[in-house]
């Protein structure tokens, strides 16, 4: 019952896409603290091994490995699977994170933003799962299964499009996406889960959250009154991947401080 037995990672090898910035920067220092060995890919190398360097100056138990993956093409994927196996025969950990949205006005929202945005969050995660599924059985046991943790969103979850339609539509689909993939892959021993954050820093949210002023003020908005911080996911990523979370599966994991259960003004309000 201890906290090195439920969340502790050594030994264990995980690939998080678009790990160099954002929720994915934020899981892959969760990860390397409990002691994984993180594979970190993204579209820039450079930026994938500077992170890998900050991180593994961080004095945790685990490391990195920083190099470029591309999901939003058949290829990239392609070529991203084959890179992971000529680093590991087993891979414990798949973190799909890599994402990308796109906001313009109802009326005006371009066809082909459309389809990028769903390429790569969804096809892209669906591909590369698929592709690297004989690392994660290879990986696979019993009593602690192989982990699959897909990022989507609270925006998946609720009615909030904010401009960003095939954005949360994309989550909705990878949330969905998600619990299909945990019931069929139980049997091989391989979990699947998901992670539905609200407003965390990051460059897909910099407009709302690289302003102090601004992110205090969208913050306030939040049930509990802040945006995300790095702890947070961190520790839904060694939950969810450590010994602990082994019996977790088809779960949608929101991390949105109360969003996700937001309804609106009380239905009666003005009777009271």
């Amino acid at each position: 019952m201890t906290p090195e037995h439920l969340f502790g990672l050594a030994g264990k090898t995980a690939l998080v896409t678009g790990g160099a910035t954002g929720v994915g920067r934020m899981a892959a220092e969760g990860l390397i603290a409990a002691g994984a060995h993180v594979l970190i890919a993204s579209r820039k190398a450079d930026a994938c091994k500077a992170a890998a360097e900050e991180l593994n100056g961080l004095g945790f138990p685990g490391k990195a490995d920083g190099f470029a993956g591309d999901v939003s093409t058949e290829e990239g994927v392609d070529a991203l699977a084959e890179e992971v196996g000529r680093r590991t025969e087993k891979l414990a950990i798949l973190m799909n994170n890599a994402g990308t949205s796109w906001g313009m006005p109802l009326g005006s929202f371009p066809y082909h933003a459309w389809e990028r945005v769903m390429r790569v969050n969804v096809t892209g995660l669906f591909q590369l799962t698929q592709s690297l599924l004989p690392r994660l059985e290879a990986a696979a046991s019993d009593g602690d299964p192989a982990r699959v943790v897909n990022v989507g969103s609270v925006m998946g979850e609720t009615a909030h499009g904010d401009r960003a339609y095939s954005y949360a539509a994309s989550k909705a689909a990878v949330h969905h996406l998600t619990r299909i993939l945990a019931k069929e892959l139980a049997e091989k021993r391989i979990t699947v889960n998901a992670l539905a954050p609200g407003p965390f820093v990051s460059n897909m949210t910099a407009f709302a959250t690289a302003d102090e002023d601004i992110r205090s003020r969208v913050g306030a908005q939040v049930p509990l009154g802040r945006v995300g911080r790095p702890e947070d996911i961190a520790a839904a990523m060694q939950f969810l991947c450590g010994y602990g979370g082994a019996y977790v599966t088809g779960a949608i994991l929101p991390i949105s401080g109360g969003i996700n259960v937001e309804t609106g003004p009380d239905l009666f309000q003005e009777a009271y």
